[in-house]
This record gives structure tokens, sequence and C-alpha cells, in this order.
């Protein structure tokens, strides 16, 4: 089994277990809330290929981008393709969702610059990433980045990943945090135990959560998005609204007609 496919294997194995799950859940409802006002014609998942996270999402087109042939899901619709070169035209896509591919990326900075190529003006970018300053990142730093995923990769600050969307024109609208429970809370007693970290973390260090999720919109210098012009709508009904204008001699004209002058 090839590295691909053996890290789509991990993958799906500890989002089976309690902790995945209590992540994957925390995950897709922050998506479900986001995506579903993003609007377009063609979206693209990029990274966590077993979970379909652009289900809230209304576009026609709705596609899975994954590395290996193995690890192409049964249901939707799915194209084998590298994250840093994507098999799209420039400026064709309304939506690119990259969930935590940019830390097992040899090159980040080329995946965002393709996401960048292939949005259109205007476009959204959604990226999911683990929190280095996190419980979860303390414990991967005690592994030294080795072990099954999500404990290696290089995991990359909100901050950091939001200096390269500026960079690249990008706009940066939100960025959320979760999932405060410690990541060796692995069996289900242990999570209900640390469940508390949620409410407290939200308030009191809410920069610490494991995961983020960051929203940014493509801006190109010039471009505008074109709006129905109401106002001007309104302005010229109310230009063209009938006036009466009095006729002398008719009824309701006002003014009786003139006599004519005697010599």
């Amino acid at each position: 089994m090839n590295s691909e496919a053996n890290l789509f294997s991990e993958q799906r194995a500890w989002l089976a277990s309690p902790l995945g799950g209590y992540f994957a859940d925390w995950e897709q409802t922050r998506l479900d809330a986001m995506l579903v006002d993003i609007f377009g014609y063609n979206a693209l998942q990029i990274g966590m290929e077993s979970l379909d996270l652009l289900r809230a999402n209304r576009m026609p087109l709705r596609a899975r981008a994954v590395r290996d042939a193995v690890a192409v899901p049964s249901e939707g619709v799915s194209l084998v393709a590298g994250e840093a070169a994507l098999p799209f035209a420039s400026a064709s896509l309304d939506l690119v969702v990259l969930a935590h591919a940019l830390e097992f990326s040899d090159s980040p900075h080329h995946v965002l610059r393709e996401v960048e190529r292939v949005l259109v003006a205007e476009g959204s970018v959604v990226i999911c990433g683990f929190n280095p300053y996190s419980l979860w990142g303390w414990r991967r730093r005690r592994a030294h980045g080795a072990g099954q995923w999500p404990w290696r990769g290089q995991y990359l600050s909100a901050p950091r990943v939001r200096d390269w969307l500026i960079l690249l024109g990008f706009e940066v609208q939100s960025n959320q945090f979760g999932c405060y429970v410690p990541g060796a809370a692995s069996g289900p007693e242990w999570l209900a135990r640390w469940r508390w970290l949620d409410r407290i973390g939200r308030r009191w260090w809410p920069v610490c959560g494991a995961v983020w999720i960051m929203h940014g919109i493509k801006r190109v210098a010039g471009a505008r998005l074109i709006q129905p012009n109401w106002r001007e709508k309104r302005a010229r009904a109310s230009n063209l609204s009938p006036v009466a204008h009095k006729v002398a001699g008719l009824p309701g004209g006002g003014d009786k007609p003139e006599q004519p002058c005697k010599p």
C-alpha cells in the first residue's frame, strides 16, 4: 500500500474513534453553517476525503479531490488530483475547501497559490487547520511529529495562514476555534470527563482550540460585483408617474373659459 492510501486509511480509522468523532462533529457543524450561504456554480473539497464537507452547500457541482485512486469515496463526485496541480482552468471555481491539506503538504505556499489561481474573483476559500498552540499541538510536539494521522504533519497557526492569504490578495472574513479537549482523551469515558473544557476554553482562551476554520474571499483589483440598481429603478418610476393637467372648460378643469371681448 502506498503512502497516500496509507494516509487515507489512517484518517478513516482515527475518525471512527471517539476523539475523531468529536473532532468531525465540531468541524462538520461549523462548515455546514458557513458553506450554506456561499453561492456559485462549482465547489471543490481538498482533504478529509472520507467526509462530505460540502453537504450543506447548494452549488450544482460539488467534487472532492483525492491523491490516490484507492482513496476515492464510494459516494459523491471525485477526481484524482494533487492539491498543488489542480486540473481546472484559471478562475473557474467559486469555492475551495482546504480541509487539513496544508499540514500534510510538502509545499503549503504552492497549494494556496494554486487555489488562488483556480478561484474566480470574489470566490471563497475555507481552510481547516490544526492549531500548534493547543493541547493537540502539545501532544504532537511531545511525539516529535511522529505517529499516525493527525499527530504527524506540520501544524500551521491561524495568524500565519492569514498572512499568507493577505499576501495573495484575499480578504479574511472570519476565523473560529474549537475542540479544547486534550488529545490524550482517546476513550469515551475520558472524553466525557474533559468536555467541560469546551465551555471554559471558548470563554477564557478561545485562540487555543485544537482546530481552526478560516474563510477568505479573493479580491481582484478593478473587479466589482454587479448588482441590480434598485435605487435607479425607483427614480425612473417616480419620473414616469402621471401628472393631471387642468383643461379649461371641462368639468373639474378649474378655470372658466374666457369671454369674448365686446367692441
